[in-house]
């Protein structure tokens, strides 16, 4: 079974830590929250309470298939300020294990990481610069799969994203299931 850590910070954008989080555990993924703060209890941007499953220093991430940064402000530069998720997320990337990163995270943690240079990314609109200036190539789609570094735009790009990085741990089958299931292709059909 995969496993998936996720870094909660201060500030995180709700949906983008929450529905891939859902999605990958309905789809057979081990997903661990991880609280970047002093406290289980993590404050979402919109101030919900998200009690994660484990506090940093219990975490040894060598299993892990994924690190995985929700976006959100200040949510994001919580994270980059994080100097363990850093090195985490850096030893993952150096690894050649797969990172992905959502909203602002791009930009604001993984550019200035030097972990975009040479890949292609996205990110939330107005964030371009910091990612071309990390050496990335701005794409600007809802998601970005370069490497073993998966990028996405923001809230919006939750559900794709999380199907992406499903069929990546699991397999695209898998994900289409889910997908069909949370009636995501229903949605879809109807654009």
């Amino acid at each position: 079974m995969a496993k998936v850590y996720v870094f909660l910070a201060d500030g995180f954008e709700d949906v983008e830590a929450l529905i891939p989080i859902d999605v990958l555990r309905r789809g057979g993924v081990e997903v661990v929250t991880v609280s970047t703060t002093d406290f289980p209890i993590v404050e979402s941007a919109h101030g919900v309470g998200i009690e994660a499953d484990l506090q940093f220093e219990q975490c040894d991430f060598s299993d892990a298939d994924l690190l995985m940064l929700p976006g959100g402000m200040p949510g994001a530069s919580n994270l980059f300020a994080h100097e363990g998720v850093c090195k985490a997320v850096s030893q993952q990337a150096a690894a050649g294990k797969k990172v992905s990163a959502i909203c602002a995270a791009p930009a604001v943690v993984l550019a200035p990481l030097g972990l975009l240079n040479g890949q292609r990314a996205t990110c939330y609109p107005g964030f371009e610069q910091a990612l071309k200036d990390g050496g990335a190539e701005y794409t600007g789609d809802l998601v970005t799969v370069s490497g073993h570094i998966v990028t996405a735009e923001g809230p919006a790009a939750a559900f794709p994203y999380a199907y992406e990085l499903l069929a990546q741990l699991v397999d695209r089958q898998r994900s289409d299931q889910v997908a069909e299931g949370m009636r995501y292709v229903h949605l879809m059909s109807n654009k």
